[in-house]
């Protein structure tokens, strides 16, 4: 069962009246600050601004119109991962730019952080809104890993995938929870089917016999 009701505009239909609202949004001062990360490459290919891109475009496709959740989601590694950025670029971006970086900030791993606390802070203490742009953001970086070709590196992020954003996604939205059960199971039979769990096991096994 959920922890709370959700709260965070979403219609049940994209009709004409939300449509309305979703076209009143001004995204266009956050997105040129995402354009920062068209420099920055990702082990899938591509860029980091290509990837802010699609997180907005998969939280549209699930339906949320919330502007402060768009907007964030097109400057959401910004703050991580563009050097010096000056957060006041953020704030100063529109009226909603003090809003959007504290959930910016939500999503940002902070410098005593490891990967785990990183997810397991948004798993136990993250606003719904952290949580489902913490969602979306896997589910692209999901997608992108069927490009990669490091097993160990698929099956780590698949394992960590299964840990913190299932139960993540369970709270928030069943559908996105679904995608990203496919998603886990598509790539761990990528694994399966080019035989990396057999050659871990042969390893695992040599390695017991010395």
């Amino acid at each position: 069962m959920a922890k709370y009701e959700m709260k965070v505009d979403k219609p049940d239909q994209m009709d004409k009246e939300h449509m309305q609202q979703l076209k009143h949004i001004i995204i266009a001062p956050y997105m040129q600050l995402s354009t920062g990360l068209i420099g920055k490459s990702r082990h899938a290919g591509g860029n980091m601004f290509r990837h802010q891109i699609d997180t907005l475009g998969i939280l549209i496709d699930y339906g949320y119109i919330d502007s402060v959740l768009l907007k964030a989601s097109l400057v959401h590694d910004t703050v991580e991962d563009i050097p010096n950025f000056d957060k006041n670029e953020i704030i100063n971006a529109d009226p909603e730019g003090q809003q959007v970086l504290e959930l910016v900030l939500e999503v940002t791993r902070r410098e005593d952080e490891n990967k785990t606390q990183f997810l397991r802070r948004i798993l136990n203490t993250g606003s719904q809104k952290a949580k489902i742009l913490k969602c979306a953001d896997r589910i692209s970086n999901m997608i992108s890993l069927g490009f990669v070709t490091d097993p160990k590196f698929i099956e780590r992020y698949c394992d960590e995938t299964e840990y913190f954003l299932l139960p993540m996604a369970l709270e928030i939205d069943y559908n996105m929870y679904h995608e990203l059960i496919e998603l886990i199971r598509t790539r761990r039979r990528y694994l399966e089917d080019g035989g990396y769990f057999c050659d871990r096991k042969k390893e695992s096994s040599s390695d017991t016999q010395k």
